[in-house]
């Protein structure tokens, strides 16, 4: 049995620098390719589920004209215009996303979307477009891992830690 005397006291320092390393090391050992694919799948899903509420079918909804017209209202671009390009890139996209084909333009145009939405619809969900933004950066610094179609093809130089080049 020791006493206080020579067993060193752990401070609480000494102990929070032991929870950082064991974050790090539990970090390390995340695979890289779980990551991109959850970076993939998660804004995707926001995205088709938004898709489906714009359709009935193979037609775009009198409603969905409706927001474009009344509260979406962007500038520049006429509002059946954009609900057309709205919905189908909303469609598209989050396909090819969780297919992992060319990820980086999925990728690329989703966050356009969710900056159009976050500048000109929704301002105040900054922080729900944040997230949707954050994921889909990954994609585009990082690309889509080796669980994607881009990979299995070829088409993405995979430069996520441990890929090396496709």
């Amino acid at each position: 049995m020791t006493d206080a005397t020579t067993t060193p006291s752990r401070t609480p320092v000494t102990r929070l620098r032991d929870v950082i390393r064991l974050i790090n090391s539990w970090a390390d050992h995340l695979p890289p390719d779980i990551v991109a694919l959850a970076a993939r799948v998660f804004p995707a899903v926001v995205f088709w589920q938004s898709a489906r509420t714009k359709v009935d079918g193979f037609t775009i909804t009198d409603s969905t004209y409706f927001l474009f017209e009344q509260v979406y209202a962007l500038p520049v671009i006429p509002p059946a215009t954009a609900a057309l390009l709205a919905t189908l890139a909303e469609h598209l996209l989050p396909v090819l996303l969780i297919l992992g084909l060319l990820s980086r333009f999925s990728a690329l145009g989703l966050l356009v979307m969710t900056a159009v939405i976050q500048i000109f619809v929704f301002p105040e969900a900054w922080v729900t477009h944040g997230l949707w933004a954050v994921a889909l950066v990954v994609v585009l610094a990082h690309g889509p891992g080796r669980l994607s179609l881009d990979h299995l093809l070829r088409l993405d130089r995979g430069t996520l830690r441990g890929n090396g080049p496709a």
